[in-house]
């Protein structure tokens, strides 16, 4: 069934123009009289003018010369070049060594006459740094967090019809660190500007639950806030009406509701799903509410919420979902990527969540702040649970504020199982901090008594009663010294959960260490943090001890900054158990061995080792078979039996050739994994992720760029540099490479590959045609790729 839209929500990302450098900015003593670049048009002459301290000359520009045009979500900061500056970041190589600054943004736009009366209001989902928002020459606000989105609402100073265009212009001082990562700097989020009735629902103005489950029924929760701006009561008509996957209304109620004038009302509504389909990581399952709200038989607003069914329960022994138990695999991630920074447009966020599922994670813990909706979104629909993690310690009346925000945007998410109110905090088992701790958990028990709440905490477990404030215990690298099996036992009712694991250094396609260049081999537990431990380790802890009911693998991809084991030249971690294009690293496949059941062996390492003939090569096999086979140019290395949720391992005297590994299961042969000695790199590969996208001036294409022998082979050691050239509808995003130590530009049409890898990332125009995209290298054989926009 289809329902008219009564509420206009438009996407606001395109055509703004950008300029990177502070602009002196005057305070305006006399309101909407800022002036300059934040309005337009000539103003009257006049001394008034004088005493509002307007630049009487600049508001005549509607678009100055130095500014570049750019769309959203955009970070300038990657745009820059890597400087080894140790002071940069919160900490020396915090951020990757790049420059923040401050920004300005600016946007003409037209707002018709016939929207006057209605409530229009500007939403920003995220600006990386402080924002601070003129419009025609009003200052409307300014924003501290970067992690938690902001609106405004503006119809009192926009300008209608012939009134004239708007100018809206937005400051982003990015020169303040949130975090010890790399957090970029610009409107990095997407951008909506909302048009609605006078009475109307709520910002974040619904709350749906399921208090009671059964096969036979659900019984659903409704409460919806609504808002009435008018100068007089409202009588409305509220109707909730719940829509199945398959669009089949399945249950709907009405009320008569008076709500006051200028004043919010609630309204709490029940309804029963017969036989629900229940949510979960491997069925995500969703339902939509409609909400509508009816003025003398007048739809005036249309609201739609999705939620999921399903119930969740943390116990002694581990998590339960749905009525059955549940082990969390779960990995940590902050939000940048390679080529973008942190302003990923959607796809690249469904294009992450995919490769974490294909691994056979089933959680992700968004660390160490709120995420951007989309991903939620994108969540909800492919299936992943989530920690929804508040970004620091703080009950002041901002840090309040923000975990508010967090709580009210969010809580509607099936995925969402936990509420983290904090990170590593110092004041963990300090009496200071457990009161600060106790407010925030009471803050979120108050929004949302369906989750539990949680602290993620690397010490401090057992002081002044500071764990005792959250329902979960975190324990982040709990394994030191055994911490978390030895509290399981002495404090017999904590419930405990591996909210951050392993941190293991690997690099991809690295097999031995190297300091100089800063790299970090691939074989886990060569090169490791004092305070970490293995992927493998961590997750036989689990399987070991259920009690600590799943564990989040720090982390799922590289991220830049926070170099580790080393810093300069590194410029970004080495604990991802992808690299920061998502190309697996070998580690990868050990998760894929024991979180799936899908038939895989992997080998490792490459065998392309020169002049090493003779000399001992350490090999690894990972499988979900039962044993495995060895040979080598056709000569058997001897059979083991597969040590379970581990690995196993030879000593290979090197010879150039084929060498294979057969895994059996139950007596069968059951997955062959060959690696050979390749030739020398000869031409050029290209592998998109999809080969059609959609001309809508934001869509992807990641294209997988390889180097590869005459026979087809990828060249495991290839860094040859490739530049790329698209004719079309389409243009290069950025470039990548994964290689933890490269100082090339992400914003570029050339990368040189990194052991036989890199990925270009190509975005739509907004119009339908064919994508040209060439790839060249000095010396070898060149590769086309055609693409289609529709």
């Amino acid at each position: 069934m289809e329902f008219q839209p009564s509420r206009v929500r438009e996407n606001f990302d395109r055509d703004w123009f950008f300029h990177k450098g502070d602009i002196a900015m005057k305070y305006a003593v006399k309101a909407g009289k800022t002036g300059g670049i934040t309005d337009n048009g000539k103003p009257e002459d006049g001394e008034w003018l004088e005493i509002a301290f307007v630049d009487k000359d600049s508001g005549e520009i509607p678009i100055p010369k130095d500014w570049s045009r750019v769309h959203i979500p955009h970070d300038w900061v990657v745009e820059g070049n890597v400087v080894n500056d140790p002071n940069l970041g919160s900490r020396p190589g915090s951020h990757g060594y790049l420059p923040t600054g401050i920004g300005f943004y600016r946007k003409m736009f037209a707002i018709p006459s016939q929207d006057y009366g209605k409530k229009i209001s500007i939403h920003f989902d995220g600006v990386m740094g402080v924002s601070t928002v003129w419009l025609n020459g009003h200052l409307i606000g300014t924003h501290n967090s970067g992690y938690t989105g902001v609106h405004y609402d503006i119809s009192d100073i926009i300008r209608y019809g012939d009134e004239g265009n708007n100018v809206i212009v937005v400051k982003v001082d990015a020169t303040r660190y949130e975090g010890w990562w790399y957090e970029g700097g610009g409107i990095y989020r997407h951008i909506w500007l909302q048009k609605t009735d006078q009475l109307h629902v709520a910002h974040c103005g619904t709350y749906v639950t399921t208090p009671h489950v059964t096969e036979q029924a659900a019984d659903v929760v409704i409460r919806t806030v609504l808002h009435n701006e008018y100068e007089e009561d409202r009588t409305c008509e509220l109707k909730s009406t719940i829509v199945n996957a398959e669009g089949e209304i399945i249950a709907s109620i009405s009320d008569k509701v008076i709500v006051s004038w200028l004043d919010q009302s609630e309204v709490k509504q029940s309804l029963s799903v017969g036989f629900p389909k229940l949510w979960s990581p491997d069925h995500p399952y969703l339902y939509k509410l409609i909400t509508e709200v009816r003025m003398r038989d007048i739809l005036v607003d249309t609201y739609e919420t999705t939620f999921g069914i399903r119930t969740i329960e943390f116990t002694r022994n581990g998590f339960i979902l749905n009525g059955k138990p549940t082990l969390i695999k779960g990995t940590c991630n902050h939000q940048d990527f390679a080529g973008v920074g942190v302003a990923l447009p959607d796809r690249v966020i469904v294009y992450k969540i995919q490769l974490l599922k294909e691994m056979g994670c089933n959680a992700y813990r968004s660390a160490h702040h709120p995420p951007t909706p989309e991903l939620l979104d994108i969540c909800d629909r492919l299936g992943l649970m989530v920690i929804d993690e508040n970004r620091k310690l703080d009950s002041s009346p901002e840090g309040i504020a923000d975990l508010k925000s967090m709580i009210l945007r969010d809580r509607n998410h099936p995925s969402i199982i936990l509420w983290c109110m904090e990170n590593e905090e110092i004041l963990e088992g300090k009496v200071t901090g457990a009161r600060i701790l106790r407010s925030l958990a009471n803050v979120t028990r108050k929004l949302d008594s369906t989750r539990p709440t949680l602290a993620a905490m690397n010490h401090g477990w057992n002081g002044e009663g500071y764990s005792d404030q959250v329902d979960i215990v975190g324990y982040n690298y709990g394994q030191r010294k055994n911490q978390d099996v030895t509290d399981h036992h002495t404090y017999t009712s904590r419930i405990m959960i591996g909210s951050e694991s392993a941190s293991s250094t690997t690099t991809r396609g690295i097999y031995e260490v190297d300091t100089e260049r800063g790299y970090c081999p691939a074989f886990e537990g060569m090169l490791m943090p004092s305070w970490s431990c293995t992927v493998e380790k961590a997750w036989n802890d689990l399987l070991e001890n259920p009690f600590l009911t799943g564990i989040f693998l720090w982390t799922g991809f590289d991220y830049r900054g926070e170099p580790s084991p080393y810093r300069w030249p590194c410029i970004n971690s080495h604990f991802g158990i992808m690299d920061t294009c998502g190309f697996p690293k070998d580690v990868y496949y050990y998760l894929k061995s024991v979180w799936t059941d899908e038939p895989m062996i992997h080998l490792m390492p490459h065998w392309n080792w020169g002049e090493k003939v003779g000399e001992l090569i350490e090999v690894w096999v990972y499988t979900n078979g039962d044993h495995v086979e060895l040979t080598l140019n056709g000569r058997s290395l001897g059979d083991k039996i597969m040590v379970k949720a581990g690995h196993l391992e030879w000593k290979v005297p090197y010879e150039p050739g084929e060498l294979v590994a057969i895994a059996y299961k139950e007596g069968v042969q059951f997955a062959v994994k060959k690696i050979q000695t390749v030739d020398a790199p000869y031409i050029i590969h290209m592998e998109p992720d999809r080969m059609e996208i959609h001309a809508d001036g934001t869509d992807i294409a990641l294209v997988k760029v390889s180097i590869r022998d005459e026979q087809g082979r990828v060249v495991p050691i290839a860094d040859n540099e490739v530049v790329f050239a698209v004719e079309g509808a389409g243009t290069i995003l950025g470039v990548g490479n994964g290689n933890p130590s490269s100082h090339e530009p992400d914003k570029a049409s050339r990368r040189r590959v990194f052991n036989g890898y890199c990925l270009l990332l190509i975005q739509a125009s907004a119009m339908s045609g064919e994508i040209v995209v060439t790839g060249t290298s000095v010396g070898l054989q060149s590769a086309k790729l055609s693409l289609i926009a529709r």
